[in-house]
């Protein structure tokens, strides 16, 4: 028998704010046509004056809490992936912690932009493995239209906000692949690439600072990147893609996401899809992608997935998980 870090329960939070291509017609020299041709995405949820990235965060974990049937009271800890956290400090996660009336255990936020719900994954789950805690929730949360150059069409159009979030707890396995719970994970980043998709600004310069991508080179690192850390993930525990149910990748850009499942041999049938609703929500689009695939009732208890993002670093990985 071995240790391993279980689904128990996921949620997620979109804001009410509906924001369609064809808003951006009216102050940009853009189209409907062209976001979707580029992106695949049709529309986004926009944030509303005053809701914070630590709101939004606290709604999807009521979700998630409810979705387990469990209260605040029985998390040990709980993880915040994010960018865009409310403040310098303290963390979204100890304002998660609070909203939720969570009064022990510990929290902490993690920062690696759109790979951080991955970083964060295999944070938990290496606090669970190591007997640190029994039960974890796990958050992705955004709010990326207060970092937007609204006079930049190439990034504007791409992002919007959200929160999803996931609750993994310490369960018996038979330590071979059948378990459920998370199986491998593969974690990378090299800070050659900072210059390629970054924010100029920050604490040190006393500026919140606007998003800045190079679109061609973020498309060409994204795909080769994506596709070796998810089929590393599946080499580390002796499986291949064959095997897989379900890829749900990091929600950036249809083209990416496409781009990748060929180049692991996967059809489109098998990759849970949501950029066209959501956009960019950066470390918020798995565990949201992972939520609406179960509503949706694409994603069942048993199935085999690979998650797998890239963001500003760059950093990059994949988790292998049995749902």
């Amino acid at each position: 028998m071995t240790k391993r870090a279980v689904v128990a329960g996921i949620g997620h939070y979109l804001p009410d704010r509906v924001v369609p291509n064809s808003e951006f017609e009216k102050s940009l020299d853009t189209s409907d046509d062209w976001i979707r041709s580029r992106s695949g995405i049709e529309r986004r949820h926009f944030a509303a004056e005053g809701q914070t990235t630590s709101d939004l965060a606290t709604r999807a974990a009521k979700a998630a809490l409810e979705d387990a049937g469990l209260e605040a009271s029985d998390l040990d800890a709980l993880i915040v992936a994010t960018s865009t956290a409310d403040l310098t400090f303290p963390s979204a996660a100890t304002m998660v912690q609070a909203q939720l009336g969570m009064t022990g255990g510990f929290a902490f936020d993690v920062q690696a932009v759109c790979a951080g719900f991955v970083f964060a994954l295999a944070n938990a789950n290496a606090l669970i493995l190591s007997g640190q805690v029994n039960r974890v929730m796990v958050i992705g949360a955004e709010t990326f239209s207060r970092i937007m150059d609204w006079n930049d069409r190439s990034t504007c159009v791409l992002f919007g906000d959200g929160a999803g979030a996931l609750i993994l707890e310490a369960q018996e396995g038979k330590n071979d692949n059948t378990d459920r719970g998370i199986l491998s994970v593969d974690l990378h980043s090299d800070g050659q690439f900072r210059d390629i998709l970054y924010v100029d600004g920050g604490v040190s310069t006393q500026t919140t600072g606007y998003l800045r991508m190079e679109g061609k080179e973020v498309f060409r690192h994204a795909v080769e990147k994506l596709a070796a850390t998810a089929t590393t993930a599946l080499d580390k525990i002796g499986m291949d893609s064959s095997e897989v149910d379900w890829i749900v990748p990091h929600q950036a850009n249809i083209r990416i996401i496409q781009g990748t499942a060929r180049k692991m041999g996967l059809s489109m049938d098998n990759v849970v899809v949501t950029v066209q609703d959501h956009g960019n929500t950066s470390a918020a689009s798995i565990p949201l992608a992972l939520s609406v695939g179960k509503a949706r009732g694409q994603i069942k208890q048993g199935d085999l997935l690979v998650t797998e993002a890239i963001g500003g670093g760059l950093a990059w990985g994949a988790v292998v998980l049995r749902w």
